[in-house]
């Protein structure tokens, strides 16, 4: 499992990013093809002001179990780990195992 500061870090980030969302977008709108370089270039100071984690890039996919932020399936929201638990066990529907 991992560490639950990294986990609230990431919850902090998210919150974030939604908080700062249209923000980001309105500043990147101003900086398009049209814009002036003057204009461009205040547009681009204005988006390095905004907090660091408010940048979606910053986000990680996580396991919605564990917290484990690699070998993640977006398909289940889990990591590899849970996703052949789970499967084992019969909780993610329409998953088998193979066979050939």
């Amino acid at each position: 499992m991992a560490k639950l500061a990294l986990i609230n870090k990431q919850k902090r980030r998210e919150v974030l990013v939604a908080k700062y969302a249209k923000k980001r977008a309105a500043i990147k709108e101003k900086m398009s093809v049209n814009a002036t370089p003057d204009e461009r270039m205040d547009a681009m100071k204005k988006l390095a002001k905004l907090p660091r984690n408010a940048n979606p890039t910053r986000l990680h996919n996580r396991c919605s179990v564990t917290g484990r932020a690699r070998g993640y399936s977006r398909m289940f929201g889990l990591c590899r780990q849970q996703v052949r638990t789970q499967a084992s066990e019969g909780k993610l529907p329409g998953v088998r195992k193979s066979s050939w």
